[in-house]
């Protein structure tokens, strides 16, 4: 295999793996010695840091991985949006969602530590709009569900990973781009009161109950998507953020 060949491949193949890609895994995709790839490697990364080009390559987490460069971010957040139609979130969940995307994994007693509030009610919303997802169960007494963010967050929010999540205070300004701007946000009141009432169990007990049945149906629905894609992940979605 030339030099040229082994880059051509070692392009095509960091682009198809979803995590990075690490020299050993190259190496042996390409049945090449390790020096060999890695030579080839640094000069395909070399050749993607040009300014005429809008993707990089990063050596990330022991391994690379492709990324659309940082001053292409708004244009792309911007294609993405236009994907997908805007949604409704009320400012509790906006909040709830910051908090998951901030501490996850994370369980509905420590998110209603954090925020003060019970979000019971709140989580169920995130869950229906996919914005979130079950992440097993945390081991402690009771061993309530962890939550993260799901493929669809990082979708609506144009990232290609948690690592290119923004600094706290600027994530409300990025919320309220990725889900619509102002239109998409729900009345924090009428959201809050909605989410609050609508089907509200009477007693806190029958809430409990409600919440924990919900947790299971949504387990055995993982265990039984287990290894299936998530909505939008697919190559088209892919190709639109450039590793994003």
């Amino acid at each position: 295999m030339t030099n040229e060949e082994r880059k051509a491949a070692l392009e095509a193949t960091i682009y198809a793996a979803d995590e990075p890609a690490t020299i050993e895994q190259l190496a042996k995709a390409l049945g090449e010695e390790k020096l060999a790839v890695q030579a080839s490697l640094n000069e395909l990364v070399a050749s993607y840091a040009g300014e005429e080009r809008g993707i990089e390559i990063r050596a990330v987490a022991g391994g690379y991985k492709l990324y659309t460069k940082p001053q292409q971010h708004d244009v792309v957040r911007r294609f993405i949006k236009s994907l997908r139609p805007p949604l409704r979130l009320s400012m509790p969940a906006l909040e709830t969602l910051a908090v998951i995307a901030y501490k996850q994994p994370v369980t509905a007693p420590e998110i209603s530590e954090i925020r003060g509030v019970n979000t019971s009610g709140v989580i169920s919303t995130l869950l229906d709009k996919h914005l979130i997802t079950t992440a097993g169960r945390k081991e402690v007494i009771g061993r309530p569900i962890l939550y993260k963010t799901s493929r669809e967050f990082l979708m609506r929010f144009g990232l290609s990973d948690l690592e290119e999540l923004p600094s706290l205070k600027e994530f409300e300004a990025l919320a309220r781009e990725a889900l619509g701007s102002d239109e998409g946000l729900a009345p924090a009141d009428e959201a809050a009161t909605n989410e609050a009432n609508i089907g509200a169990p009477s007693t806190k007990n029958e809430a409990s109950a409600e919440m924990e049945a919900r947790e299971e149906l949504l387990e055995e629905t993982a265990a039984n998507n287990e290894g299936m894609p998530e909505a939008g992940d697919n190559k088209s979605a892919k190709s639109a953020m450039a590793g994003e």
